[in-house]
């Protein structure tokens, strides 16, 4: 059986990546597809782990060879997921999660139409601001740029599968879990396993 993709969006400052990362810990058999991109790693990141850091130059020659199932570039740097590395994953019936913007989440199911879309927006305008301030990784024009873009970062959660609003982040992480949990007991993903399961015909 293939595996599923499961696409987590939303805004910077949103809370997304730490949901992404208690995901990891919390779910068995949970691959997770690791981007890279040309921006520097912020605080404690480590290449192979949140992302595959790579220079602009080399990543645009990726481009160049097809090696992406879907890039974007966000503000001043290149963000893009491998083809291999989604493939190899999805044939070996992993389900696999994806941290991309929302444009890197159309692009995706493009390619593979069953894909589940999540978008973690924040309570509000005033507190997204609040936690771009507070992580301390950004300068102000460049907090000041992401709010500009807040509002039309926001329009794109209406064509997602799922809203999380991260207003309390353990709430936020249980609501994430149940999704992934309600996805594998889909009927159509759970009849190749019922078949081999009981020894009589199905219409």
């Amino acid at each position: 059986m293939s595996g599923q993709l499961f696409v987590i969006s939303g805004p910077s400052g949103a809370g997304k990546s730490t949901i992404v990362n208690a995901l990891r810990e919390r779910i068995e058999d949970l691959g997770y597809s690791i981007s890279h991109t040309s921006r520097k790693p912020r605080g404690t990141e480590k290449d192979g782990i949140e992302y595959h850091f790579v220079s602009r130059k080399t990543f645009r020659e990726m481009i160049e060879k097809g090696a992406f199932v879907e890039w974007a570039k966000v503000y001043h740097d290149y963000y893009g997921t491998s083809v291999s590395g989604l493939n190899e994953q999805v044939a070996a019936g992993l389900d696999i999660l994806l941290d991309l913007d929302a444009q890197g989440a159309k692009n995706i199911k493009k390619h593979f139409e069953n894909s589940v879309r999540i978008y973690v927006l924040p309570p509000s305008l005033e507190i997204l601001e609040k936690r771009l301030k507070q992580r301390s990784t950004d300068d102000e024009s460049v907090v000041n740029s992401r709010m500009e873009k807040a509002s039309d970062e926001i329009r794109n959660c209406v064509w997602h599968d799922y809203i999380i609003i991260n207003d309390d982040l353990g709430k936020a992480i249980e609501e994430a879990q149940t999704i992934f949990l309600s996805e594998r007991c889909r009927t159509s993903r759970r009849m190749p396993g019922v078949k081999k399961m009981f020894d009589i015909s199905f219409p």
